[in-house]
């Protein structure tokens, strides 16, 4: 069985959305399609469920799943193998957000490329909040993510910085944030919020522990979605402080003070603990663990 197939159909068993796929994997969306029907076709079962809105797995695309992780892991395994030295080759997939990209990676990205020059780094960039589900999803080796308040047992975590979560309001219109003597009126000021996420959990939270009912401008995906929205006057919104000081905008948006303190972002390295049998990601992983050792120094 084809081994480029069996790859193009992890990565969409993990988004199940063929444009999210094609983009990924550099294929049209038709050529996919043709070489999931292909593949389909050989098994003589369907493998997806799908209409003009949603793709899903079948049961047979379900098992069909385990044995192309299976294969595709033996597959590397054998690479490596027939290489003849102890020299890592091979990809790996590591899925952060852009500010992580400038903030947390430099130095990790250079010790471990400069180690490993024969693998091949492959960086995809999105919504931070989209990370952990990006990992149980097999679409990413390694995230940068913010530690949940509760991590799913088949996931291992490594910090490597903490940032405050903060409020922020618009530096040019002044009149969006609503006051209640000296207090902010929290029921008529515009909020900006996430779509989800663990900041969004956060400001929801505290909302509803003080009866609050906010008046949501709107939600949106991504910190820097919400830092656009907020320079512009829509609205008040939560981002970490960490986002904000690598934002282009951030002159153009202050932090609110005498706001609820939220709890912080532990933000750090992130793996399925079954991919530390992978001696790539282990080789990441151990590379993380020196750099954050050079920073606490």
């Amino acid at each position: 069985m084809d081994i480029n197939i069996l790859k193009l159909y992890k990565h969409l068993a993990g988004s199940l959305h063929f444009g999210r796929t094609s983009r990924a994997c550099n294929i049209t969306p038709s050529a996919l399609t043709r070489a999931i029907q292909r593949l389909e076709a050989e098994l003589g079962k369907n493998l997806f469920i799908r209409d003009n809105r949603s793709v899903a797995l079948t049961p047979a695309g379900e098992i069909f799943r385990k044995y192309a992780d299976d294969v595709l892991a033996r597959w590397h395994d054998l690479q490596d193998e027939l290489a003849g030295d102890d020299e890592l080759r091979g990809d790996i997939t590591l899925y952060c957000s852009v500010t992580a990209v400038f903030s947390i990676l430099p130095g990790i990205l250079s010790r471990f490329r400069g180690d490993y020059p024969r693998v091949h780094i492959n960086l995809q960039t999105g919504d931070a909040a989209r990370a952990l589900t990006k990992l149980l999803n097999n679409e990413a080796d390694i995230t940068i993510a913010a530690l949940p308040e509760k991590l799913p047992p088949q996931l291992e975590f490594m910090k490597t910085i903490e940032t405050p979560l903060v409020f922020i309001a618009p530096l040019d219109f002044k009149d969006t944030v609503v006051y209640s003597g000296q207090n902010i009126d929290w029921q008529r000021t515009p909020i900006v919020m996430a779509e989800h996420g663990l900041s969004r959990e956060r400001i929801d939270r505290w909302f509803s522990e003080k009866n609050i009912h906010p008046r949501i401008y709107g939600r949106v995906g991504g910190n820097e979605a919400i830092i656009a929205m907020v320079s512009l006057g829509c609205g008040v919104g939560v981002v970490p402080q960490l986002v904000l000081e690598k934002s282009p905008l951030k002159e153009k948006v202050e932090i609110l003070q005498n706001t609820p303190r939220l709890t912080p972002f532990t933000i750090g390295v992130c793996t399925v603990k079954k991919n530390m049998l992978n001696p790539k990601v282990k080789a990441f992983w151990q590379i993380a663990l020196k750099e954050r050792r050079t920073i606490d120094g």
